[in-house]
């Protein structure tokens, strides 16, 4: 049975109880609207840890003006029993004046990490990111805690944060899981109309080009970047953002791949904005 925990007192109370039993905690912080990607990190969490917690609480510090925190999907019951479903043990659902019951002052900065690909888009937008997940990281204590791939920038400030705060967890990463087109789970697919939907898979398909071009030899980032814009731009429908290739690490712009980057695209189909990813590597 998984237990719902709505507040911050409730949750450290059960933390507790599982500390002073032994046991080791994983944690998969979400905004809800769940789906198998989400599960994918449940999974994971439950082959290495004693006891699954998942956050479900859609941040508002983390959307900016104009963005789609009122209109999020929250379907919370479903997300409850897929929770129960794949053997999560608790589920902390606070509300937003649970997390931040005054005008937050004081706050996690990202720094220039924040300012480049999708923070040049959605300015404040992960200062909100570590944010909340440095108070979910204090409230709940996990050993270990599990993102996904597909959010590869937030993963890369997450990382830094923890280690430069020195947090006493483990991030964990895994793979972005896909429809069979290859369009990245996104709670946000949901938005996408029947024709935006069908256009959706060129994000993948551009990834796609770039890792085949540096297979076949192409070195330069800047062919790499062209020829993703390209493909992005001759979709019906997509407004590119950014089709860009960077150092996997560090996010600073490359010019030519030298043992692993990234290639990272965003792209929006009417008022929906979707992000993917993929690791360019030369074996």
């Amino acid at each position: 049975m998984t237990v719902v925990l709505r507040t911050i007192a409730e949750a450290r109370n059960w933390v507790g109880e599982q500390r002073r039993a032994g046991r080791t905690l994983g944690l998969v912080p979400t905004l809800g609207a769940l789906h198998e990607g989400h599960a994918s990190h449940f999974r994971r969490a439950r082959a290495t840890c004693d006891r699954v917690a998942i956050s479900i609480f859609v941040n508002p510090l983390q959307f900016g003006a104009g963005e789609d925190y009122e209109r999020y999907p929250r379907p919370f019951e479903a997300d409850l029993r897929l929770a129960e479903k794949e053997g999560v043990d608790a589920v902390f659902a606070p509300d937003a004046k649970e997390m931040y019951p005054a005008a937050s002052e004081i706050v996690v900065e990202p720094g220039r990490l924040g300012e480049v690909l999708c923070g040049a888009s959605r300015p404040g937008h992960f200062r909100g990111v570590l944010t909340v997940v440095a108070k979910l990281l204090h409230i709940l204590q996990p050993d270990r805690t599990f993102f996904g791939q597909k959010d590869a920038q937030q993963v890369v400030l997450i990382q830094r944060m923890v280690a430069e705060l020195n947090f006493p967890v483990e991030i964990e990463v895994g793979p972005t899981i896909r429809e069979p087109d290859g369009l990245a789970l996104s709670s946000r697919n949901a938005y996408l109309s029947a024709a935006e939907r069908a256009q959706a898979s060129v994000l993948y398909r551009a990834l796609r080009r770039a890792e085949t071009l540096l297979a076949s030899g192409e070195r330069q980032a800047s062919r790499l970047e062209q020829e993703m814009q390209a493909m992005i731009q001759a979709a019906p429908g997509a407004q590119l953002d950014y089709a860009r290739v960077v150092d996997r690490r560090t996010l600073e712009p490359v010019t030519a791949v030298e043992g692993e980057a990234l290639a990272a695209v965003a792209v929006r189909f009417g008022k929906t904005r979707l992000i993917d990813n993929l690791v360019l590597g030369l074996s």
